[in-house]
C-alpha cells in the first residue's frame, strides 16, 4: 500500500507541475458559472434561477466535460510511458505492475476530484451567496450529490482510459480510441437507445429498458442527479422510461462504482500479461 501511495504522490505532483489541476479546475468553473447564469436564457431569464434549473444544466455540462477531461488527462498513462521509456524504468523497481497501475489510477482520481470538487464547488458558492431563490439546505444536497456524481464519472473514464493505454501499442491509436469511447458514451449511445423505441413501435418494455440504461454510465449519472426533481424527470426523459425499481439510488450508485472497479480489473490482468 505503501508503494501504491509513493506512485500516486509521485502522479500528482506531475499533475500540478503541468497544471492539469489548475487548467481543469478553471475550465469546470468558468463554465459552470456561466452555464448557471445563463442556463435559463432560452425562457427569457438570466441569473440564479431555481436548483432543479441549475442542476439540469449543470449536469449536462458536466455529461460533456468530465468524461472528455479524464480521457484525456489517463489515455496515454501506460503507453505514454512505453513509447518514452520509462516505463521499462519503472518495472525494474521492487514494484509490482497493478501496484504501478494502482498508483497511476489514484494520483489521476485525486487529480480529477480536487479539480472537479474546486471548479464545480466555486460556482455552488456563487449560487449560494447570489440566488435569493434557492433553499440552502436544498442547495448543500443537491449540489454536495452533483459533484460526488461528477467525481465518479470522472473516475469512470479514468479506468477506462487505463483499459485503452495498457491495450494499445501507440500512443495515436490510443488518444482516437479515447475520442470514440468519449464520442460514444456521449452522444451515439441514447440516439441507439431511442432508435431501438422507434424502430419497436414502444414495444421495448421498462424492465430492459432500465438494464440498458445502467450500460452507460453518463445516463447513470444523470438519473442520480436528476431522478430528485419532479420537473427535470420530465424534461429529462429517463427517469420516466425506466423502471422504477431499476432506477432506485443503491442500483444506481453500485453500477457506477462497478463502472469504476470492472474496467480497473480488466485493465490490470490486460497490463499483467503486456509485454513490455
Amino acid at each position: 500500500m505503501n508503494k501504491v501511495f509513493v506512485v500516486a504522490v509521485k502522479e500528482f505532483k506531475d499533475g500540478l507541475r503541468n497544471r492539469w489541476v489548475a487548467g481543469i479546475t478553471v475550465v469546470l468553473a468558468l463554465f459552470a458559472m456561466a452555464i448557471s447564469y445563463f442556463g435559463a436564457a432560452a425562457s427569457g431569464m438570466v441569473g440564479f434561477t431555481s436548483l432543479s434549473t441549475t442542476i439540469v444544466s449543470l449536469s449536462s455540462l458536466a455529461i460533456f466535460l468530465i468524461p472528455l477531461i479524464a480521457l484525456i488527462l489517463a489515455y496515454d498513462s501506460i503507453v505514454g510511458e512505453e513509447e518514452q521509456g520509462t516505463l521499462i524504468l519503472l518495472l525494474t523497481y521492487p514494484l509490482k505492475r497493478s501496484e504501478l497501475l494502482a498508483g497511476k489510477f489514484a494520483g489521476h482520481a485525486a487529480m480529477m476530484a480536487l479539480s472537479t470538487l474546486l471548479g464545480f464547488g466555486s460556482a455552488g458558492i456563487l449560487i449560494a451567496v447570489f440566488s435569493e431563490q434557492v433553499d440552502l439546505g436544498e442547495l448543500l444536497v443537491a449540489y454536495s450529490m452533483f459533484i460526488a456524481t461528477s467525481i465518479l464519472l470522472g473516475w469512470v473514464f479514468i479506468a477506462l482510459a487505463y483499459l485503452v493505454s495498457v491495450m494499445s501499442q501507440e500512443k495515436s491509436r490510443a488518444s482516437g480510441v479515447a475520442l470514440l469511447i468519449w464520442f460514444a458514451f456521449v452522444f451515439v449511445f441514447d440516439l441507439l437507445l431511442l432508435g431501438l423505441l422507434v424502430a419497436t413501435g414502444g414495444a421495448v418494455g421498462d424492465d430492459l429498458f432500465g438494464w440498458l440504461l445502467l450500460l452507460n454510465p453518463t445516463d447513470i449519472f444523470r438519473l442520480i442527479n436528476l431522478g430528485g426533481f419532479e420537473a427535470t424527470q420530465i424534461q429529462s426523459g429517463l427517469a420516466s422510461i425506466a423502471d422504477k425499481q431499476m432506477i432506485q439510488p443503491l442500483v444506481l450508485w453500485s453500477s457506477l462504482l462497478a463502472w469504476i472497479v470492472i474496467p480497473c480489473l480488466i485493465a490490470a490482468w490486460r497490463f499483467n500479461k503486456r509485454v513490455v
